[in-house]
């Protein structure tokens, strides 16, 4: 019996780590990327197979294919959909991975479902550790189309009865990222600042790193997220060389935007967003204003910059 197989378009820090995964657990994995050398360079790797074009990753793979987009969001993967999808048969399936908008991904999937080929979204969260310890694989779909790229999301996911879901039709695997990653940015940004509260009580010589390391044992804000946090606490505690700069991916924004749009009260998320905002220098008009108000009506002083 032939291994199920799939072809990985995207071979960026997740794609190419995912492309890994399926092959490490057996699967025929054939990967392409925009500029071909990536994908030599994994197949000389790996053993997997290589494209170097998306017409030659079509014809690589037996049909009915499965062709999974690793690729950001927006202009990038529309682009690859629209040269694929002359290039498929109907009955195909394409995921499509991207951090994208819920709502990109159902208007994506009205038209390649209308050329017979299957739209599957699929929200993951795993990051550089997803290699070893497996991805959270949100998707959505028809039952047919998930069913037959079941075996990649239990080839993906942490165990094969864990840590993938078919959360519902079309759009609905990337609205529940969205939603998980809204509370990522809240969960953050509340360690973030609870850390910042520890090191400013000065008088105490608080250890943050034992800190952090007692908090994963028994306490209710254990999470991987505080593991994290204690390991880079374990490496350095003062952080002197890292900038007070945080992007933002744009998924806390739509998550925020859905809020309002249900008038659903989401405050923690929405105000997490707003921090990373801050923390990338657009505050600091709003900031100086401030500052000159209080000088006016209270004839506080007014620190100069330089």
């Amino acid at each position: 019996m032939s291994k199920p197989a799939i072809g990985m378009v995207g071979l960026g820090r997740m794609g190419a780590n995912m492309a890994r995964r399926l092959h490490l657990k057996g699967l025929d994995v054939t990967v392409y990327n925009r500029h071909a050398q990536k994908a030599t360079d994994l197949a000389q790797e790996t053993g997997m197979h290589a494209a170097s074009t998306l017409e030659e990753l079509v014809q690589k793979l037996p049909a009915p294919r499965v062709i999974w987009l690793m690729l950001p969001a927006g202009e990038a993967t529309q682009s690859h959909i629209d040269q694929l999808l002359p290039l498929m048969n109907q009955g195909d399936i394409l995921v499509n991975g991207a951090n994208a908008l819920y709502e990109d991904s159902m208007a994506q999937s009205a038209k390649v479902e209308a050329a017979g080929i299957h739209y599957v979204d699929a929200g993951v969260s795993g990051g550089v550790w997803g290699l070893k310890e497996g991805y959270a694989l949100m998707v959505g779909g028809s039952q047919e189309a998930v069913s037959r790229v079941t075996p990649f999301l239990k080839a993906l996911a942490p165990g094969e009865d864990q840590g993938w879901l078919h959360c519902g039709p079309v759009g609905s695997g990337h609205f529940v990222k969205m939603v998980h990653n809204g509370i990522e940015y809240g969960m953050m940004q509340a360690l973030a600042e609870g850390f910042a509260i520890l090191q400013a009580k000065s008088e105490f010589d608080l250890d943050l790193a034992a800190v952090a390391e007692m908090w994963r044992y028994g306490s209710v804000v254990r999470s991987w997220l505080l593991d994290l946090t204690a390991d880079t606490l374990q490496k350095d505690q003062v952080l002197a060389d890292i900038a007070p700069v945080v992007a933002d991916s744009g998924e806390g924004l739509w998550t925020a935007q859905a809020a309002l749009a249900m008038k659903i009260p989401a405050p923690v998320i929405t105000l997490a967003l707003q921090m990373r905002w801050a923390s990338q220098g657009k505050d600091d008009y709003a900031a100086k204003l401030l500052a000159m108000m209080r000088n006016q009506f209270g004839g506080h002083a007014v620190q100069k910059e330089g």
